[in-house]
């Protein structure tokens, strides 16, 4: 295990990271960090309070998100496949006229 030094709301913070997941944890680091700043800005609040709501939001999101928040997945798979199906008979046609 490396150390890595992430920086959250100007305060630097050193972690143990495996190096295959270096640029994973900077990028979840710069994520938390926006979102911190974010909520910071909206709520003014500061210390425990905002890392305990930018922990809530951000687990409310994940959740949405695994949970597909009403989006059906496999169906949108199948107007993917109908549309390019179409698409290709359209294009067939028009090589024909070629």
């Amino acid at each position: 295990m490396d150390a890595l030094d992430i920086t959250l709301l100007g305060k630097e913070y050193r972690v143990s990271c495996a190096p295959e997941n270096r640029d994973a944890l900077l990028a979840a680091a710069a994520f938390v960090d926006g979102k911190l700043v974010e909520l910071a800005e909206k709520t003014h609040s500061s210390g425990e309070r905002l890392a305990i709501m930018t922990a809530l939001n951000i687990a409310h999101e994940f959740l949405q998100f695994q949970r597909g928040n009403g989006f059906d997945m496999p169906a949108a798979k199948r107007r993917i496949e109908l549309m390019k199906a179409r698409l290709d008979g359209v294009l067939a046609q028009q090589e024909k006229l070629f």
